[in-house]
């Protein structure tokens, strides 16, 4: 009976804790994995682009500038992004400006990402909470103080680069599985076919 009361009186290890610790340290220990994809913005209707410092949502589907190289930092969702045209990373400032530059160390640089209800993503910057990549209808950066999670602006989708095939020989399957991830649009006209929506 001792031995019980002894073993009830150690909690139990918080593991939360420790995959929110873990989640904001960068992973000096794991394979890094890199991903290719463009980035959809939700207003502009155009993809993300890196032309050097520059950062707009202005690119065409298939636009060189609009390739980009996502690194994993971290155990969890945290990454960097970088234009494979330009090799320059997605960072931003201390003003909430998004900027392009030539290394991507920096925690201005890191950013993370949050799939929301809606399916879309959100990139937060990993240096300040409640800063998020945005940008307007005309494709211009909006500055982060003033962007939220819920807000259209901070809502991005993942494409796979135009003319990259997620199977090779099988072109009749590239519009199937163009969106990396899912998009509810499409998702919902391919349940609706099968069977009722309940």
């Amino acid at each position: 009976m001792k031995g019980t009361g002894k073993g009830e009186n150690h909690p139990s290890p918080n593991f939360n804790q420790y995959v929110r610790d873990q989640g904001a340290m960068t992973d000096q220990l794991s394979r890094r994995q890199i991903r290719e994809y463009q980035l959809y913005s939700r207003t502009s209707g155009k993809h993300v682009q890196v032309t050097g410092r520059r950062i707009s949502a202005t690119a065409e589907d298939g636009n060189k500038f609009a390739k980009l190289i996502v690194e994993t930092d971290t155990f969890g969702s945290r990454v960097r992004i970088k234009g494979a045209e330009s090799e320059k990373y997605i960072c931003m400032n201390k003003k909430g400006k998004l900027i392009g530059k030539p290394s991507g160390k920096s925690k201005d640089c890191v950013f993370t990402e949050i799939v929301l209800e809606n399916n879309y993503t959100a990139f937060q910057n990993a240096r300040r909470e409640g800063w998020f990549m945005a940008f307007t209808r005309q494709g211009r950066p909006r500055q982060a103080s003033r962007s939220r999670q819920n807000q259209r602006e901070a809502h991005f989708i993942k494409r796979l680069y135009q003319g990259q095939l997620p199977f090779p020989n099988h072109a009749e399957r590239q519009k199937q599985f163009e969106f990396v991830g899912s998009a509810p649009t499409r998702r919902t006209k391919r349940t609706r076919r099968p069977q009722p929506l309940t």
